[in-house]
């Protein structure tokens, strides 16, 4: 009967030595656990971590987010994006016109085209007329021939036939510019031949005249070529009250003295 009990005994020590060692491995278990890094709590760090971060700007604004709802007033505001690759979006250069290619000369040229010279017998042609109105009066006509223009300066100095001098001239008829004449143009200056109340002394009939130009210097006579217009064949009266007045552009101007 002892025996049965002792056999008891131990297998009941033995069931609570094994339940008492699982639990020492359970609780060791959980310790180790906790202590290693691969807890619970590690495991939502790593579940954090594995998430991307919002940044803290966004690379395209709010403002490039919208819609092209505005149409050719936003197409308009575009820079020439449009033109291919390589490609210039200027302009083509517009095709010179004459204006322009005579703006693009030289100095040099332009200088040139504009270039004048003294008007002498050389590069115009003198006539002399008698007129009827007024009376006793002469016109003396400049033309230009040449191709360049040219300027008359001050007056004529007119020889008529074996004067030892040239008549006067009147001042009151001085211009406010010199007079230029431009290939084909004419100037013109009156003179007086003689006084028509019968004041005049020394008169006598002239039949050749000589016409001498002046320079920039107003020096009558220069070294340029004179003119030799010819008068009427039975000539013209000329006495002591002979005089000239300026070159004029206009042939009334000349006449009115």
């Amino acid at each position: 009967m002892s025996g049965i009990r002792t056999s008891r005994t131990r297998r009941v020590r033995r069931a609570r030595l094994a339940t008492a060692a699982a639990t020492v491995a359970i609780a060791a278990f959980s310790l180790t656990a906790c202590s290693d890094g691969a807890g619970v709590k590690d495991e939502g760090a790593s579940a954090a971590s594995s998430t991307s971060p919002t940044p803290v700007h966004d690379a395209s604004p709010v403002s490039d987010a919208k819609p092209a709802a505005s149409g050719s007033k936003q197409a308009a505001s575009t820079p020439a994006a449009s033109a291919p690759a390589g490609q210039s979006a200027a302009k083509p250069a517009t095709k010179p016109t004459a204006d322009t290619a005579a703006a693009a000369k030289p100095a040099a040229s332009r200088q040139t085209s504009a270039k004048r010279t003294v008007c002498d017998g050389s590069n115009t042609r003198t006539v002399a007329a008698p007129v009827n109105r007024p009376v006793n009066h002469m016109l003396l006509t400049v033309t230009n021939t040449g191709s360049t223009t040219c300027d008359l300066y001050y007056y004529p100095s007119a020889r008529f036939g074996e004067a030892q001098s040239v008549p006067p001239v009147i001042e009151d008829s001085q211009p406010q510019a010199v007079v230029s004449l431009a290939p084909g143009e004419s100037g013109y200056a009156g003179v007086t031949l003689s006084a028509t109340d019968g004041s005049g002394t020394n008169g006598y009939w002239a039949k050749s005249l000589s016409v001498y130009f002046s320079d920039a210097k107003g020096a009558a006579g220069y070294n340029g070529k004179s003119a030799r217009p010819s008068l009427p064949a039975k000539g013209v009266w000329v006495d002591s009250t002979v005089k000239v007045t300026y070159w004029q552009s206009e042939m009334d101007d000349a006449l009115m003295w």
